[in-house]
């Protein structure tokens, strides 16, 4: 590569959401580029710890870019969902038949996804995968962008793409406020073996701490996310496998028998938040740039990838109508078509979070009474599964 180079667009960020948005634009017409800091992990027989569930809206993405069928073999089914609350009697079952669906969605491990994303961009001409990339300092000027790199080499583009998750880079360049408001907990992930089979199921627990998912994974084990108060988490950790396993045990009220660490503990913070500004002249966020949400419904990945989908239908249209495609004015239909929804979604599972993590007999009895009533109401139960699985 020259140490001045031009692209079109410019993606800041090469994990699932950047690589998605690159492969949409491969039949753009347009130059990219897409940055990334790290070199993907390595795809091994060991299962990762960190995975996604994916929708059927982002199975229907990830076809339409080719970059399923390098999936699939990795990709845990689940045909239902079990929910329940451990304060009561209250529980919901989905059922992919219930909706006409072959299943209800898919778990698979960030790195596969990555992995297969990375693949098909290598098999694109107007693609530049540059990697690695330690950005010194971000120039926004009009409607384009200027990137200096720390081995000397200076990148412009007409549209930057902030893809760059929760600290984004370009999103601090250009100065577009984020809070970012902590739940107060972490996430325990890892991967476990159970003592009965998991049967292509989801399973999800509210506890009075939190939320706490068994997730199906394709070769028979389950990947655990597990959301506690910041002041119990050090402790778990801690914990010799043995006894980790017995408190999961316990908090999931047995419901897949005993359960055997099949790989190492990790944690992360919980929180969520929202930019007011998607967009300017010359410039987009999209994925966890723009907005972090609770994971206990899996749509983070989702949304993001949702948003990627989005914009690059937004700027191919504009390009091939010969209009201002990076301007802010064509920029700004993403920002109306995915800003609503993302905001919808993050109140909801901030709502979720509120209600089901805590002792309030109040609270416990009316939320077992809502389970109970939607696990009864086939019409609601359809229209909220069609939603959460993007079947629309």
């Amino acid at each position: 590569m020259s140490e001045h180079a031009c692209y079109d667009i410019l993606i800041v960020g090469g994990g699932m959401v950047g690589l998605t948005l690159a492969n949409l634009l491969r039949d753009s017409g347009l130059q990219i580029g897409v940055l990334e800091k790290f070199g993907p992990k390595a795809v091994t027989d060991e299962i990762d710890i960190r995975v996604s569930a994916i929708n059927r809206a982002s199975l229907n993405i990830f076809k339409s870019i080719g970059a399923w069928q390098q999936m699939a073999a990795r990709a845990g089914v689940y045909h239902e969902m079990h929910v329940w609350d451990t304060t009561g009697a209250g529980m919901i079952h989905f059922d992919a038949a219930e909706v006409g669906l072959d299943a209800l969605g898919y778990i698979i491990e960030n790195t596969v996804i990555q992995q297969a994303l990375q693949h098909c961009t290598e098999q694109a001409e107007n693609i530049d995968w540059i990697c690695p990339a330690t950005i010194k300092s971000i120039q926004l000027e009009g409607e384009s962008g200027q990137l200096h790199l720390d081995d000397g080499r200076i990148l412009q583009c007409s549209l930057l793409v902030g893809a760059d998750g929760s600290r984004s880079q370009v999103r601090a360049a250009a100065k577009i406020e984020f809070e970012r408001i902590s739940y107060g907990q972490r996430a325990i992930v890892c991967t476990v073996e159970t003592g009965q089979p998991h049967a292509a199921t989801a399973w999800q627990c509210f506890t009075p701490e939190g939320p706490l998912a068994f997730l199906p994974l394709v070769n028979g084990q389950s990947s655990i996310v597990w959301s506690l108060e910041e002041s119990r988490v050090d402790a778990m950790l801690a914990l010799d496998d043995e006894a980790f396993c017995r408190e999961l045990e316990q908090a999931f009220d047995y419901q897949l028998g005993s359960v055997k660490l099949a790989s190492v503990r990790a944690a992360f913070p919980l929180g969520h938040g929202h930019v007011d500004q998607y967009v300017q002249n010359g410039l987009a966020l999209v994925g966890d740039a723009a907005h972090n949400i609770h994971p206990l419904a899996g749509q983070g990945a989702n949304l993001g990838f949702l948003d990627a989908a989005c914009l690059a239908e937004v700027i191919v249209q504009s390009h091939k109508a010969n209009r201002q495609w990076s301007a802010l004015h064509s920029l700004r239909k993403y920002e109306r078509a995915r800003k609503g929804e993302n905001h919808l979604m993050e109140s909801a599972m901030t709502g979720f979070k509120l209600l089901f993590s805590n002792n309030d007999p109040l609270l416990s009895t009316v939320r077992n009474a809502g389970l109970v009533l939607v696990d009864q109401a086939p019409l609601i139960k359809q229209q909220f599964m069609h939603h959460a699985l993007g079947a629309d």
